[in-house]
């Protein structure tokens, strides 16, 4: 991937990436120290003496792989050698402070600009190595699906549901959780959010279950609303308003169609049903290296899908007190639609 964030650059700049998650984009390699030089020509990743073994077996895309002694004097060290002059800084990653240290350190001019726009505009395009580590992690969260719903019966806790998803995907090769699992049900479910408790699950309640694994670094992402026993008619309702609201935006979701117009499609659904105030997030957003990527599919994305953009569908309604339902699949936009990834 360094190859092509060379070409953002002109002679005498360089890309310096810090943050772990570009870092495991750009090289392959996961760890939670390290610096990535990027110039025209060169890309070099330095490490320290945790990593440099591992890295030197597993960094791909890079020119050099070096051991890392002192931050400063290293980077000088390239930034001399490689006739650096302008170095580009991943500023949203960074703390003010770390920032300005940073800059202070280094024997060239350092800018907050350009890094964080050039990595973005790479991660929102997934390769066939990427979707295939999202994939695997996604069928591990499916597997989980399907066994979970054998496990959910009344007396269970919303704690137990969400401690079993997680002991299920990790036992089934997930290198990670994508976040940690929500699990929630009856009145508890009109928490977008909501955090798993010792509530019993009853007869009669919607369990909402958003979750994910990881793979090679790569997250899925999913939602299932579920009902256990007989569901009111109030229920049946809300439930059916969501589930047309996700299909309607699925159906739209190909490229060359604004992010906001996606987003539209499915509030169009819930607003005209009489839920339009009970739905207050976003539609959908990118998923990969990290749990939350770009493009939002939000009413205020100016945002316009491509192929290779893969996002979710994720519409929900929340009544404070009753319950809550939400339906998330994630879908890559193809060169003449869209596929679905979840199954």
């Amino acid at each position: 991937m360094t190859d092509k964030l060379m070409a953002y650059l002109s002679e005498g700049e360089a890309f310096l990436v810090i943050s772990p998650e570009n870092r495991l984009y750009l090289t392959g390699f996961e760890s939670t120290d390290g610096y990535l030089l990027v110039t025209t020509e060169e890309s070099v990743f330095l490490t320290d003496s945790r990593y440099i073994e591992a890295a030197r077996a597993k960094v791909t895309g890079c020119t050099e792989i070096a051991l890392l002694k002192n931050a400063a004097e290293d980077l000088n060290g390239y930034i001399k050698s490689l006739n650096i002059n302008k170095v580009y800084i991943e500023a949203s990653r960074l703390s003010v402070g770390q920032f300005n240290s940073l800059g202070a350190s280094l024997d060239c001019e350092c800018l907050a600009e350009k890094a964080d726009e050039a990595i973005k505009e790479l991660r929102r395009t997934k390769t066939e190595s990427e979707l295939k580590n999202i994939c695997a992690a996604q069928r591990i969260a499916e597997q989980a699906f399907e066994h979970i719903r054998t496990f959910i019966k009344p007396g269970v806790t919303d704690r137990e549901i969400g401690l079993e998803l997680d002991y299920f995907m990790l036992r089934a090769g997930a290198q990670a959780l994508s976040f940690e699992t929500i699990a929630v049900s009856g009145r508890n479910s009109s928490m977008p959010h909501g955090v798993p408790t010792d509530k019993k699950v009853e007869r009669g309640d919607f369990v909402t279950m958003d979750y994910g694994a990881v793979v090679n670094g790569y997250h899925s992402d999913m939602t299932r609303t579920v009902a256990v026993g007989e569901v009111s008619g109030k229920q049946a309702e809300v439930y059916d308003t969501v589930l047309k609201a996700q299909l309607t935006s699925l159906d739209l979701l190909a490229p060359g169609v604004a992010c906001k117009d996606a987003d539209a499609a499915a509030r169009d659904v819930i607003n005209a049903a009489g839920y339009g105030e009970f739905f207050g997030h976003g539609t959908g957003h990118g998923v990969g290296v990290e749990i939350h990527e770009q493009p939002r599919v939000s009413p205020r994305s100016k945002e316009i899908l491509a192929p290779g953009h893969l996002v979710t569908a994720e519409p929900g309604i929340y009544l404070p007190g009753l319950f809550g339902v939400r339906i998330e699949d994630m879908v890559l936009i193809t060169e003449d639609g869209s596929r679905g990834l979840t199954h």
